[in-house]
Formats: C-alpha cells, structure tokens, sequence
C-alpha cells in the first residue's frame, strides 16, 4: 500500500490553511481596530461588526482546517513508522 495518495491529500490540506491565513492576513489589514462611539461615527459600525464576523468565520475554518492536517500528519506518521518497523 503506497501512502503517496495520502501524502499529497495531506500537503494539499496544509497548503488550504496556509492560503486562509494569507486570506485572514489580508482581510485584516482592512479592519479599523478603533472603536467607534462618538458623534457621527454610527455608520461605521455595521461595517466594524460585519468585518469581525467575517474574520471569525475565517478563524473558525482556520483553527478546524488545522485540527485535521495536524490529526492527519501524526496519523501518516504512524502508519509510516509502522510499516518501517
């Protein structure tokens, strides 16, 4: 049984989480970090909520995504080391 189908699913899964945190990083550099409470400032804040909830939902798919390329490594791991034994 070769592992190479695996490997590759593996390596494509990690290049997924590599290319959110890209997509979070660059979200993020649109985000307004200030908060807006003053006079005037109102409108700004449906886009302060919209962009938080949109940086979540990335960080959900994120943190996910990375459970199951680490749970898949060590699991490949382990069938190598067993088949090297």
């Amino acid at each position: 049984m070769s592992l190479i189908p695996y490997v590759m699913l593996w390596c494509l899964l990690a290049l997924v989480v590599l290319a959110l945190a890209l997509f979070r990083k660059l979200a993020s550099m649109r985000e307004d970090a200030l908060i807006h409470i003053g006079p005037g400032e109102e409108k700004l804040i449906p886009k302060q909520v919209e962009m938080t909830n949109r940086l979540h939902k990335i960080d959900a798919w994120g943190k996910t995504i990375t459970v199951i390329v680490a749970a898949g490594g060590l699991f490949l791991a382990g069938i190598y080391l067993y088949k090297a034994l």
